[in-house]
């Protein structure tokens, strides 16, 4: 009979064990992000306090987005993995616990661009503003269907894909900024930005890609400058620095 016990209990903390570890690899989170993006980093504190566990890779997303096999078109500024799924931009945890719990057939999850209000652009400074915008499924063939819709408070088209330099008829706005880093490796800046009307993006402290790398030269910290920002295959471009006096 003590031997029967003993079989019982330990099998039934063999499968608490296997419990706990299945728990904790469904909590794990891999993310990929820029350093400097301070969006990104608030995504992650989101997520920490929905009770998983992250591990920040500040390498930029580009290639892990790439390697994942997340379609450009979908992406944003921060790129994760948790339970085998991708997930592209400012998700609301609540919709990867659902994801994790269903368990469709599907590459994972995207919100495209940067929609305020999403969980990690949702701070103060946004007054309250709540943009329209859908939790995508996307599918291994790069198609995608709506998986949550979060209906907002402004009517804001959610952005994602190429959008033009110049459409011919609208030129792209000139926007106040000032340089908080440089990365000359990589041809990236960041930048504390006024708004950016072309990409209904408010002001905030964002890293965007060189268009041309040669227009870090001569830049400085702190510096002020004003730029022409297009977001092209899910990450956000200057096209034109213009350098002010220091």
């Amino acid at each position: 009979m003590q031997r029967r016990q003993w079989i019982t209990a330990a099998a039934l903390l063999a499968a608490l064990g296997l419990q706990r570890t299945a728990l904790a690899q469904a909590n794990a989170v891999q993310v990929w992000k820029d350093p400097n993006c301070g969006c990104c980093h608030l995504w992650v504190e989101h997520l920490q306090a929905n009770g998983f566990k992250v591990e920040v890779r500040d390498v930029g997303n580009t290639a892990a987005r790439k390697r994942l096999g997340m379609p450009e078109k979908w992406g944003s500024c921060h790129t994760a993995l948790v339970g085998g799924y991708v997930v592209e931009g400012h998700v609301p945890a609540a919709d990867i616990r659902r994801l994790l719990k269903e368990r469709p057939t599907a590459l994972g999850l995207s919100v495209p661009g940067m929609p305020v209000g999403g969980p990690g652009m949702d701070g103060p400074e946004y007054k309250g503003r709540q943009d329209a915008f859908d939790v995508l499924l996307v599918q291994k063939d790069g198609s995608s269907v709506s998986f949550a819709h979060y209906p907002g408070n402004k009517s804001s088209a959610q952005r994602g894909g190429i959008q033009p330099v110049d459409d011919g008829a609208k030129p792209l706005p000139w926007v106040e900024a000032e340089v908080k880093r440089i990365d000359k490796d990589t041809a990236k800046i960041a930048l504390q930005h006024a708004e950016i009307p072309n990409l209904d993006m408010p002001p905030m402290r964002m890293v965007f890609n060189l268009k041309n790398p040669g227009d870090l030269t001569g830049l400085q910290l702190g510096q002020k400058v004003r730029i022409q920002v297009v977001q092209e295959n899910g990450a956000y471009w200057v096209v034109r620095i213009q350098a002010r006096a220091m």
